[in-house]
């Protein structure tokens, strides 16, 4: 390829977005889901979506974000970070609440974590037609009829997930939730190890929506480990995000509530 750096050829060809609600960009993220969660690996029912928008009860305390190709505008991938209600003191995540019996709970109870910094980033797909190889411009579900990538856009599809993680770290840091879980296939916290980003596995390997285990990281040591290149296309998203998604000004309360995990 060319001198420029994977990440920085990834920005040419792709943008992030908020989902807020309400919008297209919205309905878009709900139509991706559909299209990797229930129809082409089967994790949810597709009948209990007949409108073609997978949803849940987390997505009305949700920030979205989708990934689009620039030159067709197709959406190409989505993600969301999911915080506990605040005005329900036993709200829970989606891992606390379908995961909770794999948590390593004595390595969580030590860290002692305020409710308020907490969050999850959750729910992240990235669209069949964007993962496929040369020779593969069609897959069985949601494919652009004619699309056709040239080898150079093929080669930072695989930036696409790790772009998608970037975009829910930015949220993180924009709404002061700095200590970051998420159930994640093993082969994005071994990608992101690579690029400087180390989670700590914090519960072993389940099945649910496929092979994922639980994950801890706190947003600043994301950002002190990222290698260079990648810090880069960190900030390119960021100062897409930043303008439409200020500051939340959440605040640790002197008596809030610690955190805790449920289920099992």
């Amino acid at each position: 390829m060319a001198s420029r750096s994977s990440p920085e050829t990834f920005a040419r060809y792709f943008s992030l977005h908020p989902a807020e609600a309400g919008t297209h960009r919205e309905e878009e993220v709900y139509r991706i889901r559909y299209q990797v969660y229930c129809q082409e690996f089967g994790y949810e029912p597709s009948a209990n979506f007949p409108d073609g928008k997978e949803t849940d009860r987390f997505d009305h305390r949700s920030k979205h974000c989708l990934a689009v190709h620039k030159l067709s505008g197709h959406s190409a991938g989505c993600v969301r970070l999911v915080y506990p209600d605040p005005n329900d003191r036993d709200s829970l995540l989606p891992f606390e609440q379908n995961c909770g019996g794999s948590l390593d709970r004595e390595w969580l109870a030590r860290l002692d974590l305020q409710r308020s910094t907490v969050c999850e980033i959750s729910r992240l797909a990235v669209s069949g037609t964007f993962r496929g190889r040369a020779g593969e411009d069609a897959s069985r579900y949601g494919a652009v009829s004619g699309l056709r990538f040239t080898e150079s856009e093929r080669r930072v599809f695989p930036y696409i997930a790790v772009s998608l993680y970037l975009a829910a770290t930015v949220l993180t840091e924009l709404t002061g939730r700095r200590n970051v879980f998420a159930m994640m296939e093993p082969f994005l916290p071994r990608l992101l190890n690579r690029a400087g980003i180390h989670f700590q596995q914090v519960g072993p390997v389940i099945d649910y929506h496929g092979q994922r285990a639980p994950y801890f990281i706190t947003t600043d040591s994301a950002l002190e480990g990222m290698k260079p290149d990648l810090r880069e296309l960190y900030e390119r998203i960021r100062s897409g995000l930043a303008p439409d998604l200020p500051r939340s000004g959440v605040r640790s309360q002197r008596h809030e509530r610690r955190f805790r995990t449920y289920g099992g």
